[in-house]
């Protein structure tokens, strides 16, 4: 069994969007935690405010004042949720232009120093058959997975919320779009809030995929929020992330827009909450 401790927990940065990089590095560091999951948009960075020499220079100062601070990005997040990107779009010019974004993003992540590169499926369009959108959505994945097999990238996919999406909200559809890719370059990443609202858990997870193929997790409490404030049993996923020797990152996403004010305070909340029942190191 794989004991899990707050080593192995990474932030998800998207909170933090109201503020400074350099506030995130301080508050990360202050919490205590060393990972950090880059969630790429405004103001922190959007590669496409760079050529390629300024993109290069910006990322590896980020990189020197993370590593400054004793931190290491653990994940690259590009912002491709929405407009202007989409890997399940009708319109085959947006598929190409987010499936070359994705290329260039797994520049960036391995010039910050990691080898995972975030993806979810997005949504297809509602009033069309949702079959359409999965297929388009596999064939851009696996075009993807193409790429990143090439540049030593993987790739984690996440499931999401029926409000998110129309493709992947459980097992069955990421069990599909897995299968369907077939590629060693694609790994999932479990979000505990859209398992739970599948009426999931991770054992099904297990069950399903084994160990080597779940590669990542989103955690947090009942609606993205603190954890310990919701009704998740994280503790029970803890123990089962152990009992399967899980040891890759726990990434918190604390992600509500109520907390877009004051970001720091959420997250050492939830690092005290972690406390009372995982060791620092």
């Amino acid at each position: 069994m794989s004991k899990i401790t707050l080593d192995d927990f990474a932030v998800m940065t998207v909170s933090y969007q109201q503020y400074s990089f350099d506030y995130v590095l301080n508050s990360i560091a202050e919490i205590g935690l060393k990972n950090i999951d880059f969630w790429g948009g405004i103001p922190h960075y959007y590669r496409f405010d760079y050529d390629e020499t300024e993109a290069v220079n910006y990322l590896k100062e980020l990189r020197k004042k993370a590593e400054d601070k004793g931190l290491r990005f653990a994940i690259y997040t590009p912002e491709t949720l929405s407009y202007p990107y989409s890997i399940a779009d009708i319109n085959p010019k947006t598929i190409q232009r987010t499936i070359d974004y994705f290329s260039v993003c797994m520049d960036d992540a391995l010039t910050l120093g990691t080898n995972r590169l975030f993806i979810n499926t997005g949504t297809g369009l509602r009033d069309i058959d949702p079959k359409q959108s999965m297929d388009i959505c596999i064939d851009s994945i696996r075009k993807i997975c193409d790429t990143a097999e090439r540049k030593g990238i993987t790739m984690m996919l996440e499931q999401l919320q029926p409000y998110e999406s129309n493709i992947c909200t459980d097992i069955s559809a990421i069990k599909k779009i897995v299968d369907a890719v077939d590629s060693k370059a694609l790994k999932i990443c479990v979000d505990v809030v859209a398992m739970d609202v599948a009426k999931e858990d991770l054992e099904m997870y297990y069950d399903c995929f084994g160990e080597d193929k779940i590669g990542f997790v989103h955690f947090s409490d009942s609606h993205h929020e603190v954890c310990g404030t919701g009704d998740l049993p994280l503790k029970k996923y803890i123990e089962t992330l152990e009992k399967h020797n899980y040891s890759s990152i726990i990434d918190l996403e604390i992600n509500d827009s109520i907390y877009w004010e004051d970001p720091h305070t959420p997250h050492k909340q939830t690092v005290d909450y972690l406390k009372s029942f995982i060791s620092l190191n």
